[in-house]
């Protein structure tokens, strides 16, 4: 199974910025996406971007040009959140979807989410 870690969530003002990240760790063989999904308070979980193993990235349309993610690092990837908005509060959560083993599965884990909340 994967693990996954994530910090950076937090209260911010409208406008204001924040980073998120996300650590996998376990038996991992191969990553397919990595990303992350939110949901909001009676509101279905909902894609906010997703980055491919060969670094293509999905947006959703609400956050294009304000949010960038990246992976630096070995199963690891970033949110970069800019021009917040209070529409934008909710739980984020990190996912991580590929090949784990000891068998070579396909395997899809979630993090715990971490709240980001936008507010004057």
């Amino acid at each position: 199974q994967v693990q996954l870690v994530e910090s950076g969530g937090g209260l911010v003002q409208p406008g204001g910025s924040l980073r998120l990240s996300c650590a996998g760790s376990g038996s991992i063989f191969s990553r397919n996406t990595m990303g992350w999904y939110r949901q909001a308070p009676g509101k279905e979980r909902e894609m906010v971007a997703i980055i491919t193993s060969g670094g293509i990235r999905n947006y959703a349309e609400s956050v294009k040009d304000r949010f960038t993610i990246s992976d630096h690092a070995k199963n690891t990837v970033a949110l970069q959140m800019n021009s917040l908005k209070p529409e934008d509060t909710a739980v984020y959560y990190c996912n991580f979807h590929g090949t784990c083993g000891p068998l070579f599965r396909p395997c899809d884990s979630w993090g715990q989410g971490t709240q980001v909340t936008v507010s004057s």
